[in-house]
């Protein structure tokens, strides 16, 4: 004869058979916490480099951004090699794609160094000193430079020589220049090896991307631009 299990003994079983599904059930509920768990971190480091990369790019648009100098036009005050940060909120930093610029701090002024966008091709970033501001007249004479016939001296632009160019268009011997509304004249301080407003004239205000500010690197380059 068979045996037939009492109801206290098949409710026994069952309790046991319950007990021992219940550590799979919970395995199984770890590892989806695990796997959400992965998901959310990565979701999160997406999320903060997406707002890295945004702040990076606004940063660069508006406020500083980094420049290699290729040649040696500037020397000595910048040399072949040096990387430089240039403030470009000091004049109103240019809105892309509208053509429009935020309010300046303050207008460019003579013996800036100025970073702008090269008038005869600009895809390419030139940097140069400002020496002469618009409306006024300007004259190189015996390496020195003259503004409205009389001689300038500010200590950034008086210890320099420049040379007249003969076959230049703005920069010849006697010549005498009018810088247009609206536009500068700029020179390189390394006078004898500068392609500069002598050669190819006049650079528009809307160019002008911003003040160098300082030498970052190399370490012992480091320094403010003046």
């Amino acid at each position: 004869m068979k045996a037939i299990n009492p109801p206290r003994f098949r409710l026994r079983r069952k309790v046991k058979e319950y007990l021992s599904a219940g550590p799979a059930d919970s395995g199984i509920n770890r590892q989806g916490t695990r796997k959400n768990k992965i998901k959310s971190e990565i979701r999160e480091w997406t999320e903060s480099i997406i707002i890295a990369l945004i702040l990076a790019l606004v940063i660069r648009q508006f406020v500083v951004q980094a420049f290699k100098i290729p040649t040696g036009s500037m020397r000595m005050t910048l040399i072949e090699g040096d990387r430089i940060l240039v403030n470009k909120f000091i004049y109103g930093a240019e809105v892309p794609f509208v053509g429009i610029r935020l309010p300046a701090f303050r207008q460019p002024q003579r013996g800036d160094v100025v970073v702008f966008r090269y008038p005869e091709d600009p895809k390419k970033d030139f940097i140069k000193r400002l020496v002469a501001l618009p409306g006024e007249t300007l004259e190189i004479r015996n390496g020195s430079i003259y503004i409205n016939g009389i001689l300038n001296k500010d200590q950034f632009i008086h210890n320099r020589y420049y040379y007249n160019r003969p076959e230049s268009d703005f920069g010849k011997e006697g010549q005498i220049i009018k810088v247009p509304e609206n536009s500068f004249y700029v020179l390189g301080d390394n006078s004898s090896s500068s392609r500069d407003s002598r050669y190819w004239g006049f650079v528009p205000k809307k160019n002008v991307l911003g003040k160098a500010m300082v030498v970052y690197w190399p370490p012992d380059r480091i320094r403010v631009i003046r």
